[in-house]
């Protein structure tokens, strides 16, 4: 299980869901930069809830507050924002994929250079830093954190190349994987998507102000207009003379990450301006079509079932009911000293609405299964409550590779469908019957035709293992064992 800190563990009905490993805010030219960013980061605190942080910059020096938890409690006092003057400000949403849970991981990550301070906040994650970071270290480089975040700060630092920015393509044009990351220098802010566009990256403008942020809930919070999503492989510099683009990597067949569909973007969101909640409840509605079963009503497990939910029960006219009602007071929770307890803990969450269920057949929807021992659970309490039958539908497909590209997935050995078939699985959950979205209904739901084996629009590796990019880590941390087969085959 995913530790934090201070005796607190991630809550379990959190933890069997995939986590995205962060969220970006940048601002360029606004008073109380700041705390716009604080304002930010709280419209993105569901990409990550672990810590944050904020840099500012007020045309002299760089200010950095970082603390481990949520915005909220670290980045509502006046002391602190007032601790972070200038007219620029960087901040990031923190759950760790790489790096231990540490201050020192917690991202803006900071750096002095030839040419300056050099802050960076990065979303995403670059699956050949293990790599990078021994070549640097044996170069000499020195690190102060575990996560691959500083391995592109050391690449910038290094670079033989003459101007920071032409230093900052050079470190991009070595790294693999998935990004979507800004950086603040003195001379003002960078911000660039890799050529896959794997991660979302939006621009905004409030007044004369330039906005960033992973998300356009974000630009909605602080009333700034969305002008626009980065493009895959876009490199964008700000300073007091406008903006510029530039297009410094090879186009490539772009391949955005498919379940920020589907799960990690707010439903209030647009992803490249499609509206996040209407292809959740198409979803919903391509379940209906795909995997219609008798019942009495439709159940969410909230919150991130709640619009394929809706979709569902609007196409198949079956009625939408609160089966399960979730507390919000509730992220995560001490460790308890026995099972009995820790039991009890977890309905601290979801509570089933025994009022609703009793006696009726439960179309169960959720987002995804991932490790399954939510489902056990809910299905469990559900039956418990007098539910008479539960079918479950999952607004995925199942979930059988681990992502390398910023998304906390368990090791193949951990997902469910990785080691069961959904016959097999349907009787691990006690369930009366289960089903999962195929793939080619995802696609459909967010308006493509289907998906083609030989151009997939999304990148869909967790449903196909379809990999878009090199897993340079990963092949080397698997080298060992393949040695070790090929040594048993020739002995």
């Amino acid at each position: 299980m995913h530790q934090s800190t201070e005796g607190f563990t991630t809550h379990p009905y959190d933890d069997d869901h995939l986590h995205e490993e962060c969220g970006v805010f940048g601002v360029f030219g606004a008073a109380q930069a700041s705390a716009m960013a604080a304002l930010g980061l709280h419209a993105l605190q569901h990409r990550g809830q672990e810590a944050a942080g904020i840099t500012s910059f007020d045309g002299r020096e760089f200010h950095t507050h970082r603390a481990m938890g949520h915005v909220a409690g670290n980045f509502d006092r006046p002391e602190v924002i007032d601790a972070l003057p200038g007219q620029i400000a960087l901040g990031h949403n923190r759950y760790s994929t790489t790096g231990e849970t540490a201050l020192r991981n917690v991202q803006p990550l900071y750096a002095e250079l030839a040419s300056g301070g050099f802050a960076v906040a990065h979303n995403g994650n670059l699956s050949n830093a293990s790599r990078l970071r021994r070549d640097l270290i044996r170069r000499g480089s020195i690190f102060q954190s575990t996560s691959d975040t500083e391995t592109i700060i050391h690449l910038v630092a290094t670079s033989n190349y003459r101007t920071l920015l032409d230093k900052f393509i050079d470190a991009l044009k070595q790294v693999e994987g998935a990004y979507s990351l800004i950086a603040l220098t003195r001379e003002g802010m960078l911000a660039v998507r890799d050529p896959l566009g794997v991660r979302p990256l939006v621009l905004g403008k409030l007044n004369e102000a330039w906005i960033l942020a992973s998300e356009t809930v974000a630009l909605d919070v602080v009333g700034a207009q969305f002008v626009r999503s980065l493009d895959p492989g876009e490199l964008i510099v700000i300073t007091d003379k406008g903006l510029v683009s530039h297009r410094p990597f090879e186009p490539q067949r772009p391949r955005p990450c498919i379940f920020e569909q589907v799960y990690f973007s707010r439903p209030d969101s647009f992803d490249h301006g499609v509206s996040v909640y209407q292809t959740r409840k198409r979803i919903g509605a391509e379940l209906a079509t795909e995997a219609p079963v008798e019942a009495d009503m439709v159940v969410p497990v909230p919150d991130s079932g709640t619009p394929a939910a809706i979709g569902y029960a609007q196409a198949s006219g079956i009625p939408f009911e609160l089966g399960i009602i979730r507390s919000h007071y509730v992220g995560r929770t001490f460790i308890q000293p026995g099972d009995q307890i820790r039991h009890l803990g977890v309905k601290l969450k979801h509570n089933a609405n025994r009022a609703m269920i009793q006696g009726q057949r439960l179309v169960l929807i959720d987002d995804s299964v991932v490790r399954g021992t939510t489902s056990v659970k809910i299905v469990q309490m559900l039956r418990e409550a007098g539910a008479r039958e539960v079918h479950l539908r999952v607004a995925s497909p199942p979930t059988r590779h681990s992502c390398f590209y910023g998304v906390d997935t368990p090791e193949r050995s951990k997902l469910l469908a990785a080691q069961m078939t959904i016959a097999e699985m349907q009787d691990y959950i006690g369930v009366d019957s289960l089903a999962f979205i195929s793939i080619d209904g995802l696609y459909r739901a967010t308006g493509e035709p289907g998906r083609s084996a030989n151009a997939p629009q999304y990148c869909d590796a967790c449903f196909t293992g379809d990999y878009p990019t090199r897993l340079t880590d990963q092949e080397d941390a698997d080298l060992p064992d393949q040695l070790s087969l090929l040594a048993e085959r020739v002995a």
